[in-house]
């Protein structure tokens, strides 16, 4: 019997140069998902990274997997073909703020509706990088930058948010540089079905510390990390969220002595949908925490199983005839005699 050889970090890391801004938060992201994948046991020769356009779809040249570097916000329509062809392999999607809300909006709302067993990282800096600092959809109220010099007017969109209400059955957050990341990819990956992961990517050349109130060291404590089960607590466990039964909306109560039963402090349920909607929804700053972890999973069938248990049951009993299906329904020959000149 062959032992299995057991794969490291190095093993997922390509001899390709890796081309971003010295402090990009690529970097750590990158790393993370090579840590990460031999930890779950992931098969590279059954794994393919496909990505759109943007400073993180250089991705696939650093991953000692197959890769598919495609065009600008069409990554899902790409991973859709390849999970169809052959479900067997391990599909995740690279894209970033820009790729896959602006131009790709359809296609990343599609590929979450119809539930492709696949992995979407989105890293979202708030900014477009790779094209030198435009402001893109996730780009806060005021934003000055080439094509908002007197400030961005547009209300910006959260992807966590699109991901819910475009049917996800997995949505979950991280931050780039943070220890927790490898355990958010695992629960990813781990889920059958789309798995949405928006990763908060600082963007040290255009869109520096725009993460800082909540990512910066001192910060900390305004991240509230969700666990299944647990109670959601923060800054140190001396806040935590209840809910407003009246109002129908989230509240932060004082958590004493460690007492968050007496605050009403809510537990986490991965599948409650209100109370993720709710949860990504809160506010930035104003004392209010981010929601980090998993946010929301409630598994149901995948797109591809359901295409292939559809062919199964339509091509069983029958026999594969090209010349049958192309001669099938209103055929007929044109007959035209040769024009006189």
């Amino acid at each position: 019997m062959t032992e299995m050889v057991k794969l490291t970090a190095k093993d997922f890391a390509t001899d390709q140069e890796v081309r971003w801004c010295p402090g990009c938060g690529d970097y750590a992201v990158l790393k993370a998902v090579q840590r990460t994948l031999p930890e779950i046991g992931v098969d590279p020769s059954k794994t393919v990274f496909i990505s759109g356009i943007g400073c993180s779809s250089r991705f696939p040249y650093y991953m000692e997997t197959y890769g598919f570097h495609t065009i600008h916000g069409r990554a899902p329509t790409i991973a859709t073909g390849v999970k169809l062809a052959n479900p067997e392999l391990d599909v995740w999607i690279i894209t970033g703020d820009g790729d896959a809300l602006s131009i790709g909006g359809n296609h990343t709302m599609h590929v979450l509706r119809r539930n492709l067993d696949c992995q979407i990282l989105l890293f979202n800096n708030e900014i477009y990088g790779l094209t030198k600092g435009q402001y893109s959809p996730t780009s806060r109220v005021g934003t000055r930058s080439p094509s908002t010099p007197f400030g961005s007017v547009d209300r910006p969109v959260s992807p966590s948010a699109f991901a819910l209400g475009s049917g996800a059955r997995f949505v979950a957050r991280g931050i780039d540089v943070h220890k927790n990341l490898p355990a958010v990819l695992k629960a990813a990956h781990a889920h059958r079905g789309a798995s949405f992961v928006e990763i908060y990517q600082n963007c040290i050349v255009y869109n520096d510390d725009v993460f800082a109130p909540f990512t910066a060291k001192e910060n900390a404590g305004n991240q509230l990390w969700l666990e299944a089960g647990q109670p959601m607590l923060f800054a140190s466990g001396t806040k935590g969220i209840t809910l407003d039964r009246e109002r129908l909306c989230l509240k932060i109560v004082d958590v004493t002595d460690g007492d968050w039963q007496a605050a009403g402090v809510i537990v986490h349920d991965p599948a409650n949908r209100g109370v993720a909607h709710m949860l990504v929804e809160m506010p930035v700053g104003q004392g209010w925490p981010v929601a980090l972890g998993v946010l929301y999973e409630d598994p149901a069938p995948t797109f591809e199983s359901a295409i292939i248990e559809q062919n199964r049951a339509l091509s069983e009993g029958k026999t594969p005839d090209l010349q049958a299906l192309v001669a099938k329904g209103q055929t007929w020959e044109v007959f035209k005699e040769p024009r006189e000149i």
